[in-house]
């Protein structure tokens, strides 16, 4: 599973995106971006920036 979040890219933010693709993320965050932060058009260099921020979700957990 691809996650990044707000604060990945700099934002005072919890908003997490998680999808099968790094579409699927991409997609959310312009939903987000749009909704959350006013933005009318998301500007391509945060689109870059969310795009470098796309991580695969660490799945592990520590066991006590």
């Amino acid at each position: 599973m691809k996650v990044v979040n707000c604060r990945d890219v700099g934002v005072d933010c919890d908003f997490v995106a998680r999808g099968e693709t790094d579409d699927d993320v991409l997609r959310q965050c312009g939903e987000h971006a749009r909704s959350a932060h006013g933005y009318a058009d998301v500007p391509p260099e945060m689109v870059d920036k969310v795009r470098a921020a796309i991580r695969e979700e660490d799945t592990t957990t520590a066991s006590a």
